[in-house]
């Protein structure tokens, strides 16, 4: 197992009282498996995951479990427990809820990796796409500046960027919103994380371009073996990409099971409306 979550609860504290945003989720993604978590806005999908990445805002309050599997054998994992106290001294997992900022930093972008809704927000406008993805590749790999801008090059190329070489030192702006989510991808997996998490990655992209970014997601994962927890209120997307999946509404889990069986013989009223909201051709 690499990510066991359980009774994961986030609320935020407002003037007028705190709002639940999650309630009592469990949720347990496999090595280089695929799981999508569908619900409409507003149902705490992104909440969830941003609990797991310490990136929640500073109002938030969260509690429960989220255990990333230890790396190594297990013995290498009690060793490195002795020096980390967030670490289980069974297995060597990783709890992440409570985690300090020195596990969290270890863990983010090395280990897990994100892709946000919006490159354009998540990458830093001011520098650029070299100088963003040799100091990830620095920090977390421990490259020499050469060795990362070959790495990042070679990313960049992975994802079908043309002429990246020369692209590589454009800033965050002179790529189009398809290319900036393709150099997000780009730097995700350029250290390898076990998993990626992708916060509905195509929702500002053009439906074509939408259809390759996934297939590009998949093709990466096909290749480099990395699990994926996929964000997401289409469930089409979720059908084309996912083996699993899990339906989120106001703030739990009101289904979950295989693709297959989800679509085929959903078990709850608001699956179905979800499934009934897809567009049909033969419709």
């Amino acid at each position: 197992m690499l990510l066991e979550i359980k009774n994961l609860n986030v609320g935020f504290s407002t003037p007028d009282g705190e709002i639940k945003a999650v309630r009592g989720l469990d949720l347990a993604l496999e090595r280089g498996e695929a799981l999508g978590i569908v619900g409409e806005s507003g149902s705490g999908k992104s909440q969830s995951v941003l609990a797991l990445m310490g990136l929640l805002a500073a109002n938030a309050r969260v509690s429960g479990s989220a255990k990333l599997a230890g790396q190594g054998s297990q013995k290498d994992g009690q060793k490195d427990g002795q020096k980390d106290g967030q670490k289980d001294g069974q297995n060597g997992a990783i709890e992440l809820i409570g985690a300090d900022a020195r596990t969290l930093r270890r863990v983010r972008g090395a280990r897990i990796a994100m892709i946000f809704q919006d490159p354009m927000t998540a990458l830093n406008p001011h520098l650029r796409v070299a100088t963003q993805m040799v100091e990830t590749l620095r920090a977390h790999r421990g490259l020499r500046r050469r060795a990362a801008m070959k790495t990042a090059i070679e990313m960049l190329e992975a994802v079908r960027i043309p002429d990246a070489s020369r692209r590589i030192k454009y800033y965050p702006h002179q790529f189009s919103g398809g290319m900036r989510q393709r150099v997000m991808i780009a730097m995700a997996l350029s250290c390898e994380p076990e998993l990626l998490i992708a916060d509905e990655p195509t929702t500002a992209l053009d439906v074509t371009v939408q259809d390759e970014i996934l297939e590009l997601i998949a093709e990466l994962r096909r290749r480099t073996h990395t699990a994926l927890l996929l964000i997401t209120h289409d469930l089409g997307v979720v059908a084309g990409t996912c083996d699993r999946a899990l339906v989120m509404r106001d703030g739990g889990c009101v289904e979950r099971g295989p693709v297959e069986r989800i679509f085929e013989a959903p078990e709850t009223d608001y699956t179905r409306t979800l499934l009934a909201a897809v567009p049909r051709l033969d419709g």
